[in-house]
């Protein structure tokens, strides 16, 4: 899916900047949470408990039939419909409508606390059964049973413990015991007194009838998510290592296809297919198969497969992907070799890309099996921390700086931050640099043309970011409403809607930053036709011949080249604001923020 939350900002009339942060944190949760499915497939959230010899795992894990029973008698309680405490809550919308006004008030406090709906979690079965969404001819398939053996790890941070206790429960279920060396548990130094005493005793209970089986290990302070998946590599032993979230449920014989892979090949690096359980009712909704990339921000989105995987006809054949969603499987040895994961991330967001790109780089490869499939979790909101963007646009430039060669200046354009010293402190790489070159790595140009071909680079940007008339400063060219196509001026934010792209050969691009070859950039454009200037989808502007060639130098006039009308901008009789116009020059003069030394020249200089 690529329409995420931070492209309408050109929709909204007011722009709240604390707003305009949660919706640019949620589009890095909708990495994992949301795919735009052809055919969606619901399972059940319930199902029956099957009959199991294990011993009782949680006194908060109740079988099918109780659960039932106990909806019933709740239902025969409250029939009289109970007044909606939450009216604009994001749990009640499709869940919940007989509970009684102490239960929401408990719900909603969880829901608060935890971003998912836990109080329905501590009322499912552990062991609660899931649809096989694997497509029909992985059914087919079979697995030898001499395979590598492989170490789970679940990283979590004051998780709900149900959540834990079933992403336990489904791997202990659904993968070999011969297979299966050990479940290790990272703790980034959770606060939850529930993830402490209680939580150990709940791991006993496992060992009981798993002697050995579960691992924990607890930071003793707060180190983020790649440090804490380290720490599972560090504590694994089995061949295979698969580094999870721990609010994931796996489905049907999904470990077999990554080790009989990675048997055939060590230097995979496997993307198991994602589902999404749905936060409020965990519903279990099935994804189309998919490639995983991102975009100059280095934001992860979903591809749609290479085209020679549509050739084979063969909807098990491992998917060739450009990069990485978080979760994944890998040769425990050679993901050492090539330095597991950048332990200088911070918190959270870009760690997943930058193993992609360095799988590529030096000597590895990775791939999504579409024939195994856990499910995710998502959050409505990430409780522990409202806005990522800061820490994702740092980990961003480590990449940038360590892997992406001349092609990094796009990361700088798409957050739009100066080249040089664009004050942030993304730590010391130079260990990572050091890596590069003892694998003897290729350049980022090879990942492009040879892994990520549809990844486009823009060479001819020269002057980039919010762009404002000297007659008043505090107002910038907007987007504006994307349905109307025509640019306005309004109060600068810095947000993307008021992202503007000056090239080496006359265009300007308004909004988000073009990364993949199958989007269009949107030009400004004279029409000849009244005082309104438009933004225009490029290529339509091409082939219907409009005036999209502007000239411009920083401080001065921005003048089309065949109308020679100026962009300018005027106050009405009466009115306090100003709008855009197109109309004889009266020496009106622009300046864009940021600039491309050379300007005129290409971007990138070799």
């Amino acid at each position: 899916m690529k329409t995420w939350p931070w492209k309408l900002v050109g929709k909204m009339k007011l722009v709240d900047k604390l707003v305009m942060q949660v919706i640019v944190s949620l589009q890095s949760l909708l990495c994992i949470q949301y795919r735009a499915a052809n055919s969606i497939q619901l399972s059940s959230i319930v199902g029956e408990r099957k009959l199991a010899d294990d011993v009782q795992l949680s006194e908060k894990s109740i079988d099918g039939a109780q659960a039932a029973e106990e909806a019933k008698k709740e239902e025969g309680q409250h029939k009289a419909a109970p007044r909606l405490r939450f009216p604009g809550s994001l749990l009640f919308k499709r869940w919940g409508d007989n509970l009684a006004e102490d239960q929401q008030l408990a719900a909603q406090a969880l829901f608060d606390q935890y971003g998912y709906n836990v109080y329905l979690s501590d009322r499912l079965p552990l062991d609660r059964s899931l649809k096989d969404t694997r497509p029909s001819r992985c059914l087919e398939k079979k697995y030898s049973h001499d395979l590598p053996t492989i170490s789970v790890v679940l990283i979590f941070v004051n998780e709900a413990t149900s959540i834990i206790l079933r992403a336990i429960t489904s791997i202990i279920n659904r993968t070999p015991s011969h297979l299966l060396k050990e479940i290790v548990l990272v703790d980034d130094y959770s606060s939850d007194e529930e993830l402490k005493g209680p939580l150990e005793e709940k791991i006993k209970s496992y060992s009981v009838k798993h002697p050995g089986l579960l691992k924990l290990v607890r930071h003793q302070r707060r180190e983020g998510l790649t440090q804490a998946r380290i720490s599972g590599w560090k504590a694994s032993s089995a061949d295979v290592v698969a580094i999870l979230d721990a609010h994931i449920e796996v489905n049907h014989q999904w470990a077999e296809p990554i080790l009989s892979r990675i048997k055939e090949d060590r230097t995979v690096i496997i993307s198991p297919m994602f589902d999404n359980i749905h936060f409020d009712d965990f519903e279990l909704v099935q994804y189309d198969v998919a490639a995983d990339g991102f975009d100059w921000a280095l934001w992860c989105l979903y591809e749609p497969p290479p085209e020679d995987w549509y050739a084979l006809k063969d909807e098990t054949a491992p998917i060739q992907s450009p990069s990485i969603m978080g979760i994944f499987a890998a040769n425990r040895e050679f993901l050492g070799s090539i330095g597991v994961l950048d332990g200088g991330m911070h918190i959270y967001g870009g760690e997943n890309v930058e193993l992609g790109i360095r799988a590529w780089q030096c000597g590895g490869r990775i791939e999504v099996l579409p024939c195994s499939r856990v499910a995710h979790l998502e959050r409505a909101h990430k409780p522990y921390l409202l806005d990522v963007t800061p820490a994702v646009k740092r980990n961003a430039l480590r990449v940038a700086e360590v892997w992406m060669d001349e092609y990094k200046y796009m990361v700088y354009f798409a957050w739009n931050l100066p080249l040089e010293k664009p004050g942030i402190d993304f730590g010391d790489v130079s260990s990572r640099k050091e890596l590069r070159k003892k694998l003897n790595c290729k350049n980022f140009e090879w990942y492009i043309k040879n892994v990520y071909p549809t990844l486009l680079p823009q060479l001819t940007i020269v002057a980039y970011g919010m762009m404002k008339n000297t007659l008043s400063k505090d107002i910038c060219v907007d987007q504006g409403p994307v349905t109307e196509n025509t640019p306005i001026m309004y109060g600068c934010h810095g947000y993307n809607s008021q992202f503007v792209f000056y090239h080496s050969t006359g265009e300007i691009f308004v909004g988000n930053l073009r990364s993949q070859r199958n989007e269009v950039d949107r030009c400004m454009v004279d029409t000849s036709q009244g005082e309104l200037p438009f933004l225009q989808k490029c290529d339509e502007a091409i082939q219907r011949g409009l005036n999209m060639h502007w000239d411009f130098k920083q401080g001065a006039a921005l003048i089309n080249r065949k109308t020679k009308r100026c962009l300018e901008i005027v106050k009405d009789d009466g009115a306090s604001v100003y709008r855009l116009i197109l109309q004889s020059c009266t020496g009106q003069k622009w300046i864009i923020q940021h600039t491309v030394k050379g300007w005129g020249s290409k971007v990138i200089a070799g």
